[in-house]
């Protein structure tokens, strides 16, 4: 039998890796050149060499094992440990001692399989890898885990497959047994609740997305995120209402859920409706307004305005004042139609019971409601807490109607006309319910009424109480004596706005000791004022002496009469001021604006590290962060919307 010479000894190798260099692991050139030169596969009828590739005579695709001679192989496997002397045709090989030497140590114990003709030989037998072989990637040449032979392996479409080892799978917790699953609901439920956003982004974007997304985690905080997203609902419009009220009909548990009906956002002229749409679509009405109140039992906050003053028909103001035995607070801001003035008119009855549950009421310019309303109304209310009647036409039997068992903490009588000096005097004075006031209120617009003179403000400062942090007796006829008398006041309050008749040399005093007092101990025990905010807007015009302000003898502006932060001035002279934007920002300071209000405001100093900064918000403000609020919110939130309006931009 005729046998063919041997192809070369590197045709027979696909399963040694090249020579490779530290550098570079692609083929030299030589490698190019006797790849080239390999000969074509012979055809079906062509002689085979031994160990030659005839694929279409192989029972498997691919296998490269079938040969014509193939029958003479032995079929019994050897084991070979340590391999032989290398043999001249070895040496010819691109591997070098260092490489055999690697390979032996670092990979695979080898099964081979010897050819007939040449048992000592390695070059034309097949090697098997060892159970420990895990890849020809992982083979270290000179340092580095790569290797040509992987490249020819792929060429061959010769490459060993390792089943990879299951991975245990992660045990985690059992459904409902997480560790944000196992805390008590009302902590998952304050968790919850700081995802909520009550200020709406706008009429028609969705708010709370997050929380919809919460609702599908587990039914743990499918329950809470419930509590959350029906504790407190905002109507920012009349279709949203409309969503809500066919929802609470559908699924009536959910009603249980409402503590809080806020139309503060209210616009009906949202979604650029007119107002013959929004009569015929008949979305909020006095009829679903009062279907609503009837689905919600355990309402405690209804928050309404102007906006909605027409549905305030009175089956809807007596399902909230008789109906409703857990509801603690009540807001009519600027409702003054004359349907909401007939419809409480007509409630108000002195059969009604002796004691009501509402502890925070604004009705907070309410300009239409009669004084019997407040004479009836305000008896009924142990618990009051905070009362804005702001504008109305609230007496002073009204106020000192006003039972003792309340603990009033915020009393706004802003422009109430129908008040006396005595009687306010001797309500704070005398009545028990003012012993404990945080925010007082007695401004007035000093162009069409004044409540105070000079000789009313030296009664009234004395008897105020330490506990108040915000203090406004705008519109009041002050003198300088006026200004001993509140410097005791700025060691405590937060807020003050002063009255008229007074210059900037007087309200300097406030800040700094006498200068031509001889008192010498005064000025040794002088304490530091607390004031955030001074109202300086019942200096018009040239009562508010510009020059001096920015004078190195006034100390309102400097850097030593901090933690004062914002100055209010009058709209005349913001106007004026804007002018010299320039030296108000050298002085330290900017303008601001809101509605037809202006303030200076102190910018933060660059060379002072501030580790928190101060951002207004106070535990008695009910969520408000800015300065000078004018309304007396009666529920904790965010001021926005038309509250935001009345508190921050409008006049009194």
């Amino acid at each position: 039998m005729a046998v063919s010479k041997p192809r070369p000894a590197h045709l027979h190798l696909p399963f040694v890796p090249l020579r490779a260099s530290s550098r570079d692991c692609s083929p030299s050139p030589t490698d190019y050149l006797t790849m080239n030169s390999r000969p074509s596969t012979p055809d079906r009828v062509s002689r085979c060499s031994f160990s030659s590739i005839r694929e279409n005579e192989s029972i498997l695709p691919q296998t490269f094992s079938s040969t014509k001679i193939s029958s003479y192989l032995d079929t019994e496997a050897v084991i070979d440990d340590i391999p032989s002397t290398p043999s001249p045709t070895e040496s010819t090989s691109s591997f070098s001692k260092e490489d055999h030497k690697m390979i032996q140590t670092q990979t695979v114990t080898a099964h081979f399989q010897p050819p007939v003709t040449h048992p000592n030989s390695k070059l034309l037998g097949y090697w098997t890898p060892a159970d420990s072989f895990k890849g020809w990637k992982e083979i270290q040449v000179k340092g580095k885990i790569s290797s040509k032979s992987f490249g020819d392996l792929q060429v061959l479409h010769q490459a060993f497959r390792l089943t990879p080892k299951p991975t245990p799978k992660r045990v985690g917790p059992k459904p409902g047994e997480a560790p944000i699953e196992r805390l008590p609901t009302e902590i998952i439920t304050s968790i919850i609740n700081l995802l909520a956003i009550d200020i709406p982004p706008n009429g028609i974007s969705r708010r709370n997305v997050d929380l919809m997304s919460l609702l599908l985690t587990s039914r743990t905080l499918h329950i809470a995120t419930l509590t959350t997203l029906y504790s407190k609902i905002t109507i920012p419009h009349s279709r949203i209402f409309q969503k809500f009220l066919s929802h609470v009909s559908a699924h009536p548990t959910l009603g249980t859920i409402v503590r809080r009906l806020d139309f503060c956002h209210f616009n009906p002229a949202q979604l650029f409706l007119t107002a013959s749409e929004r009569s015929k679509a008949r979305n909020l009405t006095s009829e679903t307004l009062l279907r609503c109140l009837e689905l919600t039992p355990n309402l405690q906050e209804f928050l309404g305005q102007e906006y909605i003053d027409d549905d305030l028909d009175a089956s809807v103001l007596k399902k909230l004042f008789l109906g409703l035995d857990r509801l603690q607070a009540v807001d009519f801001c600027g409702c003054t139609s004359t349907k909401f003035k007939e419809a409480f008119s007509s409630i108000v009855s002195p059969d009604w019971p002796a004691e009501l549950s509402i502890r925070r009421l604004s009705l907070h310019k309410c300009l239409t409601l009669p004084a019997s309303i407040f004479e009836v109304l305000l008896p009924r209310l142990p618990h009051l807490t905070h009362l804005d009647v702001a504008g109305t036409r609230i007496t002073d039997a009204a106020l000192a109607s006003i039972p003792p068992t309340a603990r009033l903490t915020h009393l706004n009588l802003a422009k109430c006309t129908m008040l006396s000096a005595r009687g306010v005097i001797d309500f704070l004075a005398h009545h028990p319910a003012a012993k404990g006031l945080v925010f007082l209120s007695l401004a007035t617009d000093a162009r069409s009424h004044q409540l105070f003179d000079a000789e009313n403000i030296a009664e009234l400062l004395p008897i105020l109480p330490k506990t108040l942090k915000s203090l406004s007796l705008k519109g009041s006829r002050m003198d300088s004596y006026s200004i001993d008398l509140l410097r005791p006041l700025t060691k405590h309050l937060e807020e003050l706005s002063v009255g008229r008749s007074l210059s900037l040399k007087d309200i300097n005093r406030l800040f700094v000791p006498d200068e031509d007092n001889d008192d010498i101990q005064m000025q040794i025990d002088w304490v530091p004022h607390s004031l955030k905010y001074l109202d300086l807007s019942d200096l018009w015009g040239t009562e508010l002496d510009l020059v001096y302000l920015f004078n190195s003898n006034c100390a309102i502006l400097k850097g030593f009469s901090e933690p004062l932060e914002v100055v209010e001035i009058a709209e005349d002279v913001f106007k004026r001021v804007t002018k010299s934007a320039a030296a108000v920002e050298k002085s330290g300071w900017h303008l601001t604006e809101c509605g037809i209000r202006g303030w200076m405001v102190r910018q933060p100093s660059k060379d002072v590290v501030i580790s928190k900064k101060d951002d207004g918000s106070r535990g008695w403000k009910m969520g408000a962060d800015s300065w000078g609020m004018r309304k007396i919110p009666v529920a904790r939130s965010d001021v926005g919307g038309m509250y935001g309006s009345y508190m921050f931009g409008r006049k009194l």
